[in-house]
């Protein structure tokens, strides 16, 4: 095979396969946009599930690395109903399989464990086009370019790797994150700090939802969730953090006030995230030389399995890559078929599940409290 697997971006997915590939002595270059590992804010807590993130950190050979970033109590969760009345609270009894932990943590983890050089930072893909033979050239936004017999796009959302393979692009779908953060909880916001508990929060409602966490550092992250079209979003300043905060809580208005206190005492200015899907079931026919990890692949609104996704595509695919070392296109054939059901399954089955939080199904309490 190629003496190198080059890989576009540097998030879990990439850096997993970089890793995984690293284990089994092949060598990879990864390019990443970022110029730096801390050049902005890696998103919240994770967490990594026993059927898909942890199979990927075993394949890593990062079990020990893992357990020390882990958060202990972190899996303990509540559901809330909007009127603030309590339908689950469930502590951590340290026997669940989603031990959660913090993106950025989780990807300097991976960092580390790679080479010195294996990552190029401030390497923006501006396009791709293929040479013929399974060769590609990927052309980057400072002028320079590269050549490789094989490519892996895990360059997420809005992939330049993607259209070598699908004309598919990823469409509104409806909803969006604000994101907010309140520091030091426990002794400035003791009632919002009481609500999300030690792990984390959901509420259930079909006007939308507030979702918070418990990071590290007594810091609460909290995500509201709303059914919106891009255009109501776009009519809020958000470079106006007061007017902002206050325009999303009014959606929420009747609802608990240490709920809504997650908005409106943010000590952060909020930030919108709308979230964007490809096509449920999205998948591609060979194309030798390329192929496709994470949400390059199978973007869907967050639902719990992005990154574990992510992370089990990269592993996945660097295992097929060491175990096929001289038929690469067997090896990439064998990958994405497994990567197209898997991430069908998982998209269909987390779609149900948050289907149960916005129409107050009694499923969702089933779940978490082991009813029949």
């Amino acid at each position: 095979m190629t003496s190198s697997v080059t890989i576009i971006g540097a998030g879990l997915g990439g850096l997993t396969l970089a890793r995984v590939l690293h284990v089994h002595g092949i060598a990879a270059a990864v390019y990443e946009a970022e110029l730096s590992p801390t050049a902005r804010m890696q998103g919240g807590m994770l967490d990594i599930h026993d059927y898909n993130g942890q199979l990927a950190v075993e394949a890593a050979e990062l079990v020990d690395e893992f357990r020390g970033i882990v958060l202990e109590g972190r899996q303990a969760i509540r559901i809330l109903a909007s009127d603030g009345t309590v339908l689950v609270d469930k502590a951590d009894d340290g026997t669940g399989g989603r031990p959660e932990a913090q993106r950025a943590e989780l990807r300097q983890m991976l960092l580390e464990s790679l080479p010195a050089g294996t990552v190029r930072w401030g390497y923006k893909a501006s396009g791709v086009r293929a040479l013929g033979a399974g060769r590609h050239e990927v052309s980057f936004a400072d002028g320079s370019t590269i050549v490789t017999s094989l490519l892996v796009g895990a360059d997420g959302a809005w992939s330049r790797v993607r259209p070598l393979l699908s004309t598919a692009t990823p469409e509104y779908a409806g909803q969006s994150f604000v994101e907010t953060y309140l520091y030091d909880a426990d002794t400035q916001h003791p009632a919002a700090a009481k609500a999300v508990g030690g792990g984390s929060l959901m509420t259930t409602s079909p006007d939308g939802q507030i979702h918070g966490h418990r990071e590290r550092g007594d810091t609460l992250h909290t995500y509201a969730v709303l059914r919106r079209p891009l255009d109501w979003f776009a009519a809020i300043d958000f470079t106006d953090a007061a007017t902002a905060l206050a325009r999303v809580a009014r959606e929420f208005d009747g609802w608990a006030p240490e709920l809504t206190a997650l908005i409106t005492d943010s000590d952060t200015a909020p930030v919108w995230r709308p979230h964007y899907a490809l096509p449920t079931g999205h998948r591609w026919d060979r194309v030798p030389g390329v192929t496709l990890v994470g949400d390059a692949a199978h973007l869907s609104v967050p639902n719990g399995e992005g990154a574990n996704l992510a992370m089990l595509d990269g592993a996945e695919l660097g295992k097929a890559l060491a175990a096929h070392r001289d038929d690469v296109e067997t090896a990439l054939a064998e990958f994405e078929q497994a990567m197209f059901l898997r991430s069908t399954e998982m998209t269909a089955e987390a779609a149900e599940f948050f289907e149960h939080i916005a129409d107050e199904n009694p499923a969702l309490i089933d779940m978490f409290t082991g009813r029949d």
